[in-house]
């Protein structure tokens, strides 16, 4: 393997001078710098990592821990986090929560050992739920960056990247009310007690305030039969003319369901649902749905937390990505 002493002493210059031409220093010229790097790309020198860790006590690596990655929205933020790592020269290990607090607490660490600089993260359910918050601050305890997006803990004090939550469900029910006149609108939720769907359920209600309608939330709590759930549900309540999915699934689910009721979408029913920039081709009628811009979001948080580990400093902030009602055959 080639080193930096063997370039150096190929291009008679200093080891010195090698590191800073490979680094883009300004402290070198231009025709070094191209010499160098021809040299060492002619050689495939390879900068060793570990001398670099030992000697900035830095790993440029990223913890990500994630609830689950079935979810195609974790996914696509996923995608997004990896390719502006990749482009940032960081590295990611990724760990699944798996929706679970142990899972989570042992994620955290099991990388906090000096493996990772900083961490990205999406509160797993139970974690939520429990409100068990003490893992992450103590993370936070030993000086090693937490950023958190879409499921983020209020009280915690670190940068955090979101969705507006409310904003999006408030415009789309605005949307079936003002421009579709549909006046008994039903919300369908299996994540009701995640703060994403808190928001998002507030955001449903006020619009429906605002016009003096009624609220008709059916909360599906982690239901195993969802479909049977929402198609008795369906069948029971004949006057809904309106759903919104405020999780990935449970629109689709619905289109199915009312379908096989008989129900002509969009003339009967209206659907709106929540996904990301494929999620109108899983159904039939294809679904309109809230684009989370899950990939942006990956890629802000990259970003965030790189600012937060190289720039002394850094003031943390909350980075709202707008997401979009994107229209489709589901709804007029």
């Amino acid at each position: 393997m080639t080193t930096l002493k063997q370039l150096a002493a190929l291009l008679n210059i200093s080891v010195s001078t090698v590191s800073k031409a490979l680094n883009d220093s300004h402290e070198i010229s231009e025709n070094t710098r191209i010499r160098v790097k021809e040299l060492a790309e002619k050689l495939n020198y390879k900068p060793n990592r570990v001398a670099q860790q030992l000697k900035t006590n830095k790993t440029k690596t990223i913890g990500v821990i994630l609830p689950t990655v079935t979810n195609p929205f974790f996914a696509e933020v996923l995608h997004g986090i990896e390719m502006a790592a990749t482009n940032s020269d960081y590295d990611i290990i990724v760990c699944l929560s798996n929706e679970t607090l142990d899972k989570e607490r042992r994620s955290l660490e099991l990388l906090s050992n000096g493996s990772v600089d900083g961490f990205i993260m999406a509160v797993a359910r139970e974690s939520q739920v429990k409100e068990e918050t003490a893992h992450i601050n103590k993370i936070l305890e030993s000086k090693i960056p937490v950023l958190m997006f879409d499921r983020v803990v209020k009280d915690i004090k670190c940068d955090k990247v979101i969705v507006d939550d409310f904003q999006s469900v408030y415009e789309a029910t605005e949307y079936l009310i003002k421009q579709e006149h549909r006046k008994n609108i039903l919300l369908v939720s299996n994540i009701e007690e995640l703060s994403v769907g808190k928001l998002r359920t507030k955001g449903y209600s006020k619009a429906l305030e605002e016009h003096n309608l009624k609220p008709n939330i059916l909360k599906l709590d982690n239901t195993i039969d969802i479909e049977g759930k929402i198609y008795n549900y369906l069948n029971n309540n004949k006057n809904i003319d309106a759903i919104i999915s405020i999780d990935h699934v449970t629109g689709i689910v619905a289109i199915n369901m009312a379908k096989k009721l008989g129900k002509a979408i969009p003339k009967d029913l209206s659907v709106v649902g929540f996904g990301y920039e494929h999620t109108h081709l899983l159904s039939s009628p294809k679904i309109s749905f809230v684009h989370q811009k899950a990939h942006e979001i990956g890629e802000m948080t990259v970003k965030l937390l790189i600012n937060n580990l190289t720039d002394k400093n850094h003031e943390l902030q909350t980075i709202v990505v707008p997401s979009e009602l994107k229209l489709s055959e589901s709804s007029k």
